[in-house]
């Protein structure tokens, strides 16, 4: 049997960096409900949902440490059995993170309008799902420390195929932002900053799980593997969060260039919108068109009052649209009238 430092010292920091990324959550919760409040109601359900969820997550990792080395100090019994709260820990996980996969699942569905793609990224989360509850059935019946190794096979359907899908998320949406890009700076510039944090986020997840599970078949007889195993569900909701509040972000560069305002979320109610400017003067005709994007990224945006032209991908699809511009002039500097022509 390992030395208590192995088996309860990475139980112990799995718990800290738990705590401290539900802190961190709590912050990006309360931005996100008091910066967008137009969301559609049941998004902001899902995440009150993640808020309790993670709640009870982070109660039962404290708990977990309580055990072993309060109520239990200096006894044979905190060596030897799992501490109550470990029972939980799975199933609370994927409680969130299945949630979350299949969100994103269904926002890749809209984007890339590849309904396989969603499905299969469904099946392996709910694998992992299935996965998690069977290793919680196996650690209520094997019980003790000395039997860890009986956890594996639960344990590495749950984490693989955890692993599995944040890397087929993190791929499709790169490529699936990728081939929405127009050549506009202002949008394409946009469009990098969400890949970046889509990778960023979603490699995170994947290299989370993939310790895990290296550390859960390498070190069978140590707790290491809980290092990365605790702060898991966090990692989900932070990434989510941190998704949803940088949308402002991507608006000011998309307004910067002279864009119309953006957003990426929306009820089902609003579609995407565009803008057709109109400018004439008494005498000559010179025109120009030119192409941009507006854009609802990730899942729409508030309501607007414009006209669209182009195509969209839905609601919560990434949207590419042209904004038509017509100048009528008898010279460059010589404009007379000017008119916008908005659209319900």
């Amino acid at each position: 049997m390992a030395s208590v430092e192995l088996l309860f010292g990475p139980m112990l920091i799995g718990t800290y960096a738990n705590a401290i990324l539900y802190g961190i959550m709590l912050v990006q919760i309360f931005v996100y409900f008091q910066s967008y409040k137009n969301d559609a109601t049941w998004i902001r359900r899902f995440i009150m949902y993640l808020l309790i969820v993670e709640t009870i997550n982070t109660g039962f990792d404290i708990a977990m440490m309580y055990q072993p080395l309060v109520l239990e100090y200096a006894t044979p019994a905190a060596t030897k059995f799992f501490p109550l709260g470990l029972y939980a820990e799975p199933v609370v996980t994927v409680a969130i993170s299945t949630p979350v996969q299949i969100f994103i699942a269904w926002r890749i569905r809209l984007i890339s309008q590849s309904t396989l793609l969603a499905l299969i990224i469904c099946f392996f989360s709910i694998i992992s799902l299935g996965g998690a509850v069977w290793l919680t059935h196996t650690i209520s019946v094997v019980r003790v420390f000395a039997r860890k190794p009986e956890l594996h096979w639960p344990a590495v359907m749950w984490l693989v195929a955890t692993a599995v899908v944040d890397v087929l998320i993190t791929i499709s949406l790169t490529v699936s932002l990728s081939r929405r890009k127009t050549g506009y700076t202002g949008t394409d510039n946009a469009i990098r900053k969400i890949i970046r944090l889509t990778v960023q986020t979603g490699l995170i997840t994947a290299l989370f799980a993939i310790l895990d599970v290296v550390c859960f078949l390498v070190l069978p007889h140590s707790a290491i593997n809980f290092a990365w195993d605790f702060p898991l569900s966090k990692l989900y909701t932070n990434a989510l969060m941190s998704s949803l509040n940088a949308r402002a972000g991507w608006n000011t560069t998309l307004s910067n260039t002279n864009m119309p305002p953006n957003a990426l979320f929306s009820d089902d109610r609003e579609l995407m919108r565009g803008t057709q400017v109109q400018t004439s003067s008494q005498t000559g005709t010179t025109s120009r068109t030119r192409q941009s994007a507006t854009a609802s990224y990730e899942l729409g945006l508030p309501r607007s009052n414009r006209v669209a032209f182009g195509k969209h991908d839905g609601p919560y699809g990434v949207t590419i649209t042209k904004e038509v511009e017509t100048l009528r002039e008898d010279s460059v500097t010589d404009i007379r009238k000017a008119q916008v022509y908005n659209g319900v």
